[in-house]
């Protein structure tokens, strides 16, 4: 079948999801390690958030947290619904579940890009 040696699968867009999904998994390693050692070296060198805030007053710092949280949320978007889509047969469980997790893993990266968003352009230091 030609469909199937392009990729496309049954659904018609298989390799496309599977890719992506591979694509945001290789964009989050360089990211994540980013964040973590800036979160660390952050933590250890005081015990309060100003350091954080002060790192996210950067553009840098900012894009690249960021992409992070559309990067880790997409990852997550994509993971859930492959789950999903593979072990909930019943179409109502399986939609509602379908549904849920496109607005849990949305939302949760709306709230977080808000938020660096608000350190970085309102300047907010605790005092």
């Amino acid at each position: 079948n030609l469909g199937r040696v392009r990729g496309l699968g049954a659904a018609h867009s298989g390799f496309s999801h599977w890719w992506l999904q591979r694509l945001t998994a290789l964009a989050m390693i360089p990211l994540s390690l980013w964040f973590i050692y800036n979160m660390l070296t952050a933590l250890l060198l005081q015990p309060d958030i100003s350091p954080i805030a002060q790192l996210l007053a950067s553009p840098l710092s900012a894009v690249a947290a960021v992409l992070l949280l559309a990067a880790l949320f997409l990852h997550a978007k994509l993971g859930l619904q492959t789950v999903i889509e593979d072990y909930v047969h019943r179409p109502v469980p399986k939609y509602t579940l379908l549904i849920g997790s496109v607005f849990l893993c949305y939302g949760a990266a709306a709230v977080g890009i808000l938020s660096v968003l608000k350190l970085h352009f309102l300047s907010v230091f605790p005092s």
